[in-house]
């Protein structure tokens, strides 16, 4: 195959040190970095100590010294995935903080994943996120993985507990890498 490799994080946007929603981030990370050759990595909101805001990092040279790392990541990213429980009937606003510190992601894919212990799943947060990504300049999936009752389908270690929601997982992932491969043709996309 021609190209290269896509260079995807996910952003496991809750604070929360027992997060719920995290299980969805570490089982993707693992599912992505098995089914594709890509590179998968997560940033946690919970491993920077990010302030409010009070600077925009337009580049990784203008990031402090402590936010470099992360700079460098964000603007290396070809792809996000954000997952975000529900705070409130919106997205978590760690995600939000860590975003705002690097609003401008022209033209990359956004997958949006959402998980609550409740029936819902965090729908009303998957609105929110959806006024969000354009915002960031970036293109979100239309295809949403919505996960209620988060504690029953994943366990504490990022496993699938739950087998019938592979298909859910599976449109999420086949839809979200549709997207990434369109908007960045050079970059291989392979999907088991």
């Amino acid at each position: 195959m021609t190209g290269v490799s896509m260079n995807i994080e996910i952003i496991s946007g809750s604070p929360k040190k027992d997060s719920t929603s995290n299980r969805v981030a570490v089982f993707l990370q693992k599912y992505l970095s098995e089914k594709t050759h890509h590179t998968v990595n997560i940033i946690d909101v919970r491993d920077w100590n990010l302030p409010l805001l009070q600077q925009v990092f337009s580049s990784e040279e203008k990031a402090p010294d402590a936010f470099k790392p992360l700079a460098k990541r964000m603007f290396a990213a070809d792809a996000f995935i954000l997952v975000s429980p529900e705070y409130n009937g919106s997205y978590s606003p760690a995600l939000q903080n860590l975003l705002d510190h690097f609003p401008k992601q022209s033209h990359k894919a956004f997958g949006i994943v959402t998980a609550s212990a409740g029936p819902m799943g965090g729908m009303r947060s998957t609105q929110q996120l959806l006024l969000l990504i354009p915002a960031l300049f970036g293109i979100a999936s239309p295809h949403m993985l919505v996960t209620p009752l988060v504690d029953k389908k994943f366990d504490a270690e990022g496993n699938l507990i739950d087998p019938d929601f592979q298909a859910n997982i599976d449109n999420f992932v086949k839809e979200f890498l549709w997207l990434a491969q369109t908007l960045h043709p050079e970059l291989e996309t392979v999907y088991n």
